[in-house]
């Protein structure tokens, strides 16, 4: 009786040291520079709580900063006018839907305004007061994305295993999409 509990404990440790291992999913992102962004689509039956944490984004010599920003759908992000001259932030669409463009106004140093993503999408930002600035959040319907390093290499840890939908945006080019079947460390490549 003593064995067979000894024998049952040892099996459920192994079975949880099997399922506390973190699959992953990493490759590169090819086709000339630029920043970019690998995400995992939307999950069938799957939700995903939205982040009680906000992010920021700020406006400092004339730029957005950083200038690209990847958020989960549903997390708040403060834009912060860090500038001596006043900002607004406009995004003329939403995926290329002009009906979700959206113009936050214009604002002074040191204010900020906020909004909720609640759309995944690619969001380009302008800002109507100096039309040179540009930027992008990228708004990933599911907690699994990463952002491309310098090297063009990305990776997104603790991805359950499974088969999904990964796109990879690239800016000045469109979404490309492909299917993975994730199961330990997953690599895919995209090229634009």
């Amino acid at each position: 009786m003593f064995s067979h509990r000894i024998a049952v404990l040892a099996l459920s440790a192994s079975l949880l040291s099997t399922l506390a291992v973190a699959d992953s999913l990493s490759g590169s992102v090819g086709g000339g520079k630029g920043s970019a962004v690998v995400y995992v689509n939307a999950i069938a039956g799957k939700t995903f709580d939205a982040p009680a944490k906000h992010v920021s984004m700020d406006q400092k010599g004339l730029k957005f900063v950083p200038h690209v920003v990847v958020v989960q759908t549903g997390t708040t992000v403060d834009f912060l006018n860090g500038d001596k001259v006043q900002h607004n932030i406009f995004w003329p669409s939403i995926n290329g839907n002009k009906k979700m463009s959206h113009n936050m106004g214009t604002w002074p140093t040191g204010q900020v305004r906020s909004f909720k993503f609640e759309q995944p999408g690619i969001v380009p930002l302008l800002c109507n007061v100096h039309p040179e600035m540009s930027g992008y959040i990228i708004v990933s319907p599911t907690p699994y994305f990463a952002e491309v390093d310098a090297d063009g290499n990305y990776k997104i840890d603790n991805l359950p295993a499974g088969q999904y939908s990964v796109s990879a945006w690239k800016e000045g080019k469109k979404v490309v999409s492909k299917p993975v079947t994730v199961s330990g460390a997953a690599k895919l490549d995209f090229s634009f």
